[in-house]
């Protein structure tokens, strides 16, 4: 079963993820950056789930250090976020994420076929 971690610090939306991903994919949660980050040094997820505005590290910052790293820098990244005004979808892709997805998740197989295109 592919490994997608969830980086995102809203209880909310994580039991809303982890409901969709039930059953398909192992799903391994953090509610911080660095969190994320040190956990990916020991298992390295195969997507990543990134919530834009986190506590701390922010989703962009993450990402920049994913991208920098040996191990980690070909790991989909999909923005998982609540900017959604215009531009913020060309700007989040412009900065390496794979794909973007506004919060609330309203179509679950939005969400589905993001990260069955990107494994």
């Amino acid at each position: 079963m592919k490994r997608v971690a969830l980086v995102e610090d809203n209880p909310d939306n994580r039991l809303l993820v982890r409901a969709l991903l039930a059953g398909r994919f192992e799903v391994a949660e953090y509610t911080h950056g660095s969190e994320a980050l040190a956990a990916f040094d020991k298992a390295i997820p195969d997507l990543v789930l990134l919530d834009i505005s986190l506590p701390g590290m922010d989703g962009t910052e993450v990402l920049a250090r994913l991208r920098a790293g040996p191990r980690t820098s070909e790991v989909p990244v999909i923005a998982l976020t609540a900017q959604a005004m215009r531009g913020d979808r060309e700007r989040l892709l412009r900065l390496g994420f794979d794909a973007y997805l506004a919060k609330p998740i309203l179509d679950p197989d939005e969400l589905l076929g993001a990260i069955e295109a990107l494994l």
